[in-house]
């Protein structure tokens, strides 16, 4: 038998944590190491998660008790904010691929303005590769900690690198328009999230301040070389999971549509996971939802505008399947292992 790759789960009680497990134990080259979850310490997963009954998986352990040694790597998916001191203690024993946004922002005075405090690992932050895979597979091989992108900015950033990049669209203004099923907000109880709040109804919130925003705008900075503002209005919608997001784009002169998507179909024909969609074509969640799919889109708008959309899981692409991916990278394995899984239908 091939051997496996032993693998922890830091925050395993979570959407995203829940997530991965599930991939992990359909994954042949991966095996359950340890689980962590700090508030459910003791407790067998079976009994958060019934759908993993008979699977033999360890009890959770408390995160600031987990020990890395013997692990090749570890997930974290841990709230914003408490994973810095966790990944700077497993750093130096396993590698470190990180859901949270603890470690996206190389600026440092960038992370302290947009989460209200110093970072506690900033020679790790500093060190940490964004790791949205398509674009950043070679820096990832190497790295030690790996920054999963957000849902959000994995959504916005996959249409627009490539036709930004080419020189197709002016670098402002950009609007990005994005709509999230619930469990982008995680699992943890909160009144605003609560099934009366959230049916039969949709609103904007994190209006002028989401802190997915320095990150789109670090990463456009890298191609344009030079600071990029966007304007970004996220939605909650109610669905479980699933985000769409369309982008408002101004053409440069003497580029159409056409040249954008030519542009995009370029950039993503030999990638296993992002789809560009025939001219004509709208993505739509119902069809990327329960995979690592993510289907992107363009339409022609008026007076030089351009429409970019993009439609992904955002527990799998816009999350756990993200981290999966790139653990493959980052363990040597084929980008696909384990997340050959279809969408989901109906």
């Amino acid at each position: 038998m091939t051997d496996r790759f032993p693998v922890a789960i830091l925050g395993a009680s979570g959407y995203v944590g829940a997530e991965l497990l599930r991939l992990v134990l359909e994954h042949p080259r991966l095996e359950i190491a340890a689980l962590g979850a700090k508030r459910r310490a003791g407790t067998p997963p079976e009994d958060l998660f019934p759908r993993f009954r008979g699977r033999d998986l360890p009890v959770f352990v408390d995160i600031d008790a987990f020990d890395a040694a013997g692990c090749a790597l570890v997930f974290c998916c841990l709230p914003h904010g408490t994973t810095q001191e966790t990944v700077a203690r497993i750093a130096p024993v396993a590698r470190v691929v990180d859901t949270s946004a603890d470690f996206r922002l190389r600026d440092l005075d960038s992370y302290a303005e947009w989460y209200g405090a110093p970072h506690k690992a900033a020679h790790l932050q500093l060190q940490a590769v964004y790791g949205l895979t398509e674009h950043a597979r070679d820096a990832m091989r190497e790295a030690s900690v790996i920054a999963c992108p957000g849902c959000y900015p994995t959504s916005a950033l996959l249409p627009l690198l490539p036709v930004l990049s080419a020189g197709l669209i002016d670098p402002e203004p950009i609007v990005i328009d994005a709509k999230s099923g619930v469990s982008g907000a995680g699992r943890s109880l909160r009144e605003d999230l609560l099934f009366g709040e959230v049916s039969e109804g949709i609103r904007a919130y994190g209006l002028g301040g989401h802190r997915h925003t320095p990150e789109i705008e670090q990463e456009l900075a890298r191609v344009t070389g030079t600071e990029t503002r966007v304007t970004f209005v996220p939605h909650l919608v109610p669905m479980n999971r699933g985000i769409l997001t369309s982008v408002y784009v101004q053409a440069r002169a003497g580029a159409t549509a056409g040249d954008l998507q030519a542009c995009l179909e370029d950039a993503y024909s030999d990638e296993i996971f992002v789809q560009v969609l025939p001219p004509g074509s709208a993505p739509a969640t119902r069809e990327v939802r329960g995979s690592n799919q993510a289907h992107l889109g363009v339409a022609t708008g008026r007076g030089g505008q351009a429409i970019l959309l993009c439609a992904l899981d955002n527990l799998l692409k816009g999350a756990a399947g993200q981290a999966m991916q790139n653990a493959n990278v980052v363990l040597g394995l084929p980008e696909d292992t384990g997340l050959a899984s279809s969408a989901f239908a109906p």
